[in-house]
Formats: C-alpha cells, sequence, structure tokens
C-alpha cells in the first residue's frame, strides 16, 4: 500500500513540477520550404537555396513534432508550388502559424564576403531599400505578369488587422530565439533583425505568418553553415522555441 501511494505521490510531483510540458497536440504548424522544382531559388557556387531550405524545413518538422505540436509540410520533396498553393494550405489545414523558409543573397560579387545575417520578416510596407530589394528577388518567381499596381492593391487588402501584429510578435519571439540557439555555437553569427517587407508567400495566409531567411547562400561562411547539420538544428530549435514562446504569450493574452 505504501509502495502505490507513493507512486502516487512521485506522479502527482511530477506533473505539477510541469516536467511534462503543455500538451501542444491541438496546435498546427505548416512549414514552407521556399522554391522547390524548376524553381531552384538563389544559387552560388553549385549550392541551391531550394535544397538548403527544404533540408532545415523537415528539421523545423521533425523538432516540432517531437513538442507534441501537428506539423504540415508545404512540400516534402523536390517540387514547385505556387504562391497561392503554399498560402492556401495553411488556410486550408487551419494553422496556429505560417512559417516560410528561405536563404538570403545578393547580386554584387564584391560583397559576397561581407553581407551575412539571419533575418525575420513579417507582412508590411516599407521603404527600407534592403528589404524591398529583398522581398522582390523573393516574389518574382511567384509574380511574373503581375503589374506594380495589381501587387500594391494585394499587399493593401490584408495590411490592416490583427494578422499584421501577432505576425510582428511571432518574428519578435523566431529571431530572438533563432540568434540565441545559434549563438551558442556560431557567437560569431550576425542578427539580422526583424524587418517588414512585402512578401507575397505571406498574403495569402490569414494567421500569424512569417518568412525566415536562415543566412546568404553567397557569403562562403554561412553558405557552408546552412548546409552543415548542427547549423540546420540549430535553426530548427530557435524557431521552434521562439513560436513556443509566441503561443504561450497569446494564450495569457487570451486568458484560455
Amino acid at each position: 500500500m505504501n509502495i502505490v501511494f507513493k507512486g502516487v505521490v512521485l506522479v502527482a510531483l511530477f506533473l505539477l513540477s510541469g516536467c511534462m510540458g503543455p500538451d501542444r497536440s491541438s496546435r498546427l504548424v505548416v512549414i514552407d520550404a521556399g522554391h522547390g522544382g524548376l524553381d531552384c531559388g538563389a544559387k552560388c557556387e553549385g549550392e541551391l537555396e531550394k535544397d538548403a531550405v527544404l533540408q532545415i524545413a523537415q528539421k523545423v518538422a521533425k523538432a516540432f513534432r517531437s513538442e507534441g505540436y501537428r506539423v504540415y509540410l508545404t512540400r516534402g520533396n523536390d517540387r514547385f508550388l505556387t504562391l497561392g498553393q503554399r498560402t492556401r494550405i495553411a488556410d486550408k489545414k487551419d494553422a496556429d502559424v505560417f512559417i516560410s523558409i528561405h536563404a538570403n543573397a545578393i547580386a554584387n560579387k564584391e560583397r559576397f564576403d561581407v553581407v551575412e545575417g539571419i533575418e525575420t520578416y513579417f507582412l508590411q510596407k516599407t521603404r527600407d531599400a534592403k528589404s524591398q530589394k529583398i522581398a522582390a528577388r523573393e516574389n518574382a518567381s511567384v509574380l511574373q505578369g503581375t503589374d506594380a499596381l495589381s501587387q500594391d492593391v494585394i499587399i493593401d487588402s490584408v495590411l490592416n488587422g490583427p494578422k499584421i501584429i501577432e505576425s510582428n510578435k511571432l518574428a519578435i519571439d523566431v529571431q530572438r530565439n533563432i540568434m540565441k540557439r545559434v549563438r551558442g555555437k556560431y557567437p560569431d553569427a550576425k542578427d539580422g533583425g526583424v524587418r517588414p517587407a512585402p512578401f507575397y508567400v505571406l498574403v495569402g495566409a490569414s494567421r500569424p505568418s512569417i518568412l525566415v531567411e536562415v543566412g546568404y547562400i553567397t557569403n562562403p561562411k554561412e553558405r557552408k553553415r546552412l548546409f552543415d547539420k548542427d547549423y540546420q538544428e540549430r535553426i530548427a530549435e530557435g524557431i521552434v522555441e521562439g513560436v513556443n514562446r509566441y503561443l504561450d504569450n497569446r494564450q495569457r493574452e487570451l486568458g484560455i
């Protein structure tokens, strides 16, 4: 009898201590590996953005599942998806958050060694030239034939409302935790910060949505890291921890 009682007490203490962690089984995250198929994204020295981000997205999915989340990948292999297909998945699945993963690049070869950093974006118009240029490169494959006026109309239709505010909060939490994880081994990793930009892959999903640029494929140091298993796993862990923090804070704000 005493043994049974002690067992009950131990289980109770275990539960009270929070060792099991929160139940996240009702949460769904949609992870979007950028580009794919005929759209290779940025490329440098034979390495392709579409390959790096798919590897990272798969590790992000694994990390989320280990935390109890339900996960859906927009692509689990090398195939092309239109912008509309990517965002419709997030809405059809009724995801809690939508995360699109990309690798950055610049055109000026003289600055390949200089320009680096991890950046997280949320949907918003901006006058910042750098953000505009990065968004234009990522948007190119999905907006062929769409004139500038039509693009502005698309953006303006979603810039008002809680989605933008919540996406900004999500971006801050994710960026902060990515940097914390990555700098555990790579202290020289540059924090590019959280930035607003008109990424069209974030337009269609009617939920908190962010785009993470996990490093510059044109930078020799970061290009090597983008295909390194440990770096990829640290990026994944940081994304998951950031989402955990965002959703936990959101739950407290709503009082549920």
